[in-house]
């Protein structure tokens, strides 16, 4: 698999980062802005390990084959409300076609559900855009990190009303934008 492009992206997310994000929660007609401090740190084998073993994962491929990334964060949102966290995240390619690389995305600690979780990627080589889909109980979560370059990162979050199995997803619960910034 050739995937020089896609280890690069993962290379150039590691760092300080600000985001400045606007979400529009469409089924309750809100808008918040929020500001959000992350530090991305490379994952060690430890890390990378206990990713696999939380998620009861069976790998196939050396643990230095599969990039991802400490992510710590802190967010205050315009009505002063703060979060902050700590989570590992890692990306098993499984499929290369054309242009995208696609495969497992794996965390320790899920966004809306505080658990382990596997989720699904798609990688595009030309645009540099990290396409994630995650199916959680109540929603659908895709979220996008285009790279412009390797200080500026562009993001989109959908959050969709999970639909009946089978179902196209159709009912958008949250959009969310946000340009994203490396720190000296």
């Amino acid at each position: 698999m050739n995937d020089s492009v896609f280890q690069q992206f993962f290379t150039d997310c590691v760092g300080e980062w600000v985001s400045e994000r606007t979400y529009h929660y469409l089924n309750y007609q809100e808008i918040e802005r929020s500001r959000t401090d992350f530090t991305i740190k490379p994952l060690t084998s430890e890390q990378k390990t206990k990713i696999l073993t939380d998620n009861t994962y069976k790998k196939s491929g050396t643990l230095e084959s599969f990039p991802g990334f400490n992510l710590g964060f802190y967010t205050i949102n315009d009505k002063g409300e703060e979060v902050q966290n700590n989570l590992n995240l890692m990306f098993v390619p499984t499929i290369e076609s054309g242009d995208f690389l696609e495969g497992d995305y794996l965390r320790d600690i899920a966004y809306e559900e505080a658990r382990p979780i596997v989720a699904n990627f798609r990688f595009n080589h030309v645009t540099k855009e990290l396409l994630m889909t995650t199916n959680y109980t109540r929603v659908v979560s895709v979220d996008s990190i285009i790279m412009t370059n390797p200080n500026l990162r562009i993001r989109r979050i959908l959050n969709y009303q999970r639909p009946p199995e089978g179902q196209p997803l159709e009912t958008i619960l949250l959009a969310g934008f946000g340009v994203e910034q490396k720190g000296s």
